[in-house]
């Protein structure tokens, strides 16, 4: 009896086995820690002052004793540290030299590209990107779209901001002070009649753009070409680029205006979000 049950007896568990499920373990709880962590970066990234133990831990969900374990750890490698003077924690220069290793490296152009193609497909239209520079928009990249709407546009790398989708929504991110200074710089030539051509025309035209995040030029650069445009910003809520959509007005009438407009918009906001910019408040 006692051979038959040892024979029936289920065999032990394997000591690799046993080894695995520890390991596995092992990696979860390394997993887990590095998320927390790195939730507990992103709350003091977005704190204007530094935060008390209790305040990080209640905003990253967990207990006082597991937040500073991890925040001594991080203070370990100066991704955070505890200041003094106020008694809280803060985010730590290691933070800032990784955070502007990203600016560095960061390219407009690279991160509008794939984006820009994509809009351009869903609306089978040209789109373009364009940066200011001395008071003019300096278009950077230019995508396909059909051979009329590319035939409408005119030959050029550059134009005057009061004229063009991209020029208003630039000037729109701009404080007054600056906008003032560019339009007595480069005047306000009237292209055709639609053109904006007075200072206080325009001042409504960018409070418009502002108000609904985009810019929109009806015939006022090129007669018989529409085009919609919205601001790209920075880390600093300051306008770095445009994105504009062009076509024919017989192509983008006043429905597809609105439309395209928001297609724009929400496409110059993931740009912005994907170069670590934000909006101005």
């Amino acid at each position: 009896m006692k051979t038959q049950a040892l024979m029936m007896a289920p065999p032990a568990p394997r000591a690799e086995g046993r080894a695995e499920t520890v390991d596995r373990a092992a990696k979860g709880n390394l997993v887990q820690s590095l998320s927390r962590a790195l939730s507990i970066m992103t709350i003091l990234g977005q704190s204007d002052s530094p935060m008390s133990l209790t305040a990080v831990a209640e905003a990253a969900h967990l207990s006082p004793s597991t937040a500073h374990r991890l925040l001594t750890t991080l203070q370990e490698e100066r991704y955070v540290r505890f200041d003094q003077g106020k008694r809280g924690w803060a985010v730590g220069v290691q933070a800032y030299m990784t955070g502007t290793g990203f600016l560095r490296t960061r390219s407009l152009l690279d991160v509008a590209r794939p984006r820009m193609r994509r809009l351009m497909e869903e609306t089978s239209e040209v789109v373009n990107l364009a940066v200011e520079e001395n008071g003019e928009a300096i278009y950077l990249h230019r995508v396909g779209g059909p051979r009329v709407a590319q035939a409408a546009l005119p030959v050029t790398d550059r134009t005057l901001l009061h004229c063009s989708a991209v020029g208003k929504a630039l000037l729109a991110g701009m404080p007054d002070t600056r906008v003032q200074s560019i339009v007595t710089q480069r005047g306000m030539r009237q292209f055709t009649r639609t053109t904006v051509s007075s200072i206080p025309a325009l001042h409504r035209e960018l409070i418009l753009t502002r108000d609904r995040g985009y810019a929109v030029d009806q015939e006022e650069r090129v007669s018989g070409l529409h085009c919609v445009a919205a601001a790209i910003y920075d880390e600093q809520a300051r306008v770095i680029g445009a994105l504009s959509l062009s076509s024919t007005n017989r192509r983008l009438d006043d429905a597809r205006v609105v439309a395209f407009g928001e297609m724009v918009k929400r496409t110059a906001a993931a740009v912005t979000a994907e170069i670590g910019g934000r909006f101005p408040t």
